[in-house]
């Protein structure tokens, strides 16, 4: 038995590297792997090639155009960097590779591995759950601000509030936002804010936890746990606009909502004013019209309930019925004159009816039509008679240039029997026949003596 016969699932070199890229891109998730940079080609594509390798092996990557905005740094062969990546084939020459979602110095590294590792465990306590999370309100009375007093975070903040809804009211609680005082100071803010509106000393319907961009070691302080779990224990919602829209957290995932930046943030609870104003202004005229349509209708109201009191009045009702009866007699007068113009209206029109049927008028008219007629007849007669004149013309000088005449008048004659038939032929006579020949200007009677037949 051959080994076609064996095993009748035979692979194409292509069909065999398309599963086994799709086997590696669905066993593996995205990952983060370490390594230092080699073999660097930056073509004029955008796009990066390189191999990320380690002193016991080495794996080529590729990094595509659309990706690379994301990059703080230039990377340069030699460099030691943390990637995230997703495992895949390059299938026409079935090589291994990683694509590169994202790439940092490897100093991030370990805060990296730290960060992935907290935020494994938070999401199996149900930090992350989105049950948990609270509604942000569309039309907050007052706003707590947890950042720097010095960032720029502060300063975007307050600019955003001031140009969209600048009537609610704002407090700041400054705290450090980087180094080993930050994630303490933080904690005491959200638990302080919370505490003071509980005990109805502070109002405060949402808190905005922001500041500025920087690297992964600089907004280290908001992937501590600490914060995160205060975050999650505080009872006000709070909106966490950190670092930028690149930027994720621990504070972003476990916040009631995540917003890019400290701007975004900002913008996601305060209403648009200029939208609000427009809505007030919409009511108001939606009200005042409701309101002039209800008084429109009690004046109608009130004036067809005050023309049923006049009109139940003796004197009223007396006035009216003297109205109607004249109204009655205008209208009799006017029924009559109509009548009567009504009348002779029909009688013009008989009238000329009658005139259009007068015999005198129709004798006119026929004597008008024989006389056309008669002319048209007379016409016609003369005109037939002139084209049969022209025919009989034209009919003798035809029979006159075929007569027998004319050839008898170039001197031949013409031999007929004794019953009027021409002559043509010897046979048609005998001996004592008599014959008569017709000349021009006569005729000679002949008795036949003999028959002399052609030589």
């Amino acid at each position: 038995m051959s080994a076609m016969s064996k095993n009748n699932n035979i692979f194409s070199v292509s069909a065999l590297n398309r599963s086994v890229a799709d086997l590696l891109e669905h066993e593996f998730a995205w990952i983060w792997v370490e390594g230092e940079i080699s073999n660097l080609a930056q073509p004029a594509s955008g796009h990066i090639y390189f191999s990320l390798k380690d002193k016991a092996a080495q794996v080529s990557c590729a990094m595509f155009k659309g990706r690379n905005r994301t990059l703080s740094f230039a990377p340069e062969n030699g460099n030691q960097v943390l990637v995230r990546a997703k495992v895949s084939l390059y299938q026409p020459r079935g090589n291994y590779q990683l694509i590169v979602d994202r790439m940092e110095q490897a100093g991030d590294g370990a805060l990296r591995r730290q960060f992935e590792e907290l935020k494994i465990k938070l999401a199996g306590a149900g930090l992350f759950d989105e049950k948990t999370k609270q509604v942000i309100p569309e039309l907050p009375e007052s706003i707590g601000i947890i950042t720097s007093k010095t960032g720029a975070a502060i300063h975007d903040v307050l600019s955003v509030i001031e140009r969209r809804f600048p009537s609610i009211p704002v407090k700041l609680f400054a705290v450090p936002v980087q180094g080993t005082e930050a994630a303490p100071a933080i904690c005491n803010a959200i638990q302080r804010i919370d505490e003071q509106v509980t005990a109805g000393k502070l109002s405060c319907d949402v808190i905005l936890l922001v500041r500025g961009g920087g690297s992964l070691e600089d907004l280290w302080s908001f992937n501590e746990e600490s914060v995160a779990q205060a975050i999650f224990d505080c009872s006000i919602p709070i909106v966490s606009g950190v670092g930028h829209e690149v930027d994720v957290t621990i504070a972003d995932l476990v916040a009631d909502f995540r917003a890019a930046t400290p701007t975004a943030a900002a913008e996601t609870v305060t209403p648009d004013q200029a939208s609000w104003l427009q809505s007030f202004d919409w009511y108001q005229q939606r009200l005042q019209k409701l309101i002039v349509n209800k008084v429109e209708r009690h004046q109608e109201k009130m004036l067809w309930l005050q023309r049923r009191l006049q009109q139940q009045h003796p004197e009223n009702q007396l006035r009216l019925a003297r109205e109607r009866v004249h109204d009655l007699i205008k209208r009799l007068l006017r029924s009559r004159y109509t009548l009567i113009e009504s009348r002779q209206s029909k009688l013009a029109t008989h009238r000329a009816k009658l005139f259009t049927h007068n015999p005198n008028h129709l004798l006119k008219q026929k004597q008008q039509s024989t006389y056309y007629l008669t002319a048209r007849l007379q016409q016609a007669t003369l005109n037939v008679l002139t084209q049969k004149k022209s025919q009989l013309s034209n009919s003798a000088r035809t029979l006159n240039a075929i007569s027998p005449l004319q050839t008898l008048e170039r001197g031949y004659s013409i031999a007929l029997n004794d019953k009027g038939k021409t002559i043509v032929s010897i046979e048609q006579i005998k001996v004592d026949d008599t014959i008569e020949t017709r000349l021009y200007n006569g005729s000679i009677i002949s008795h036949v003596e003999s028959l002399v037949e052609p030589d």
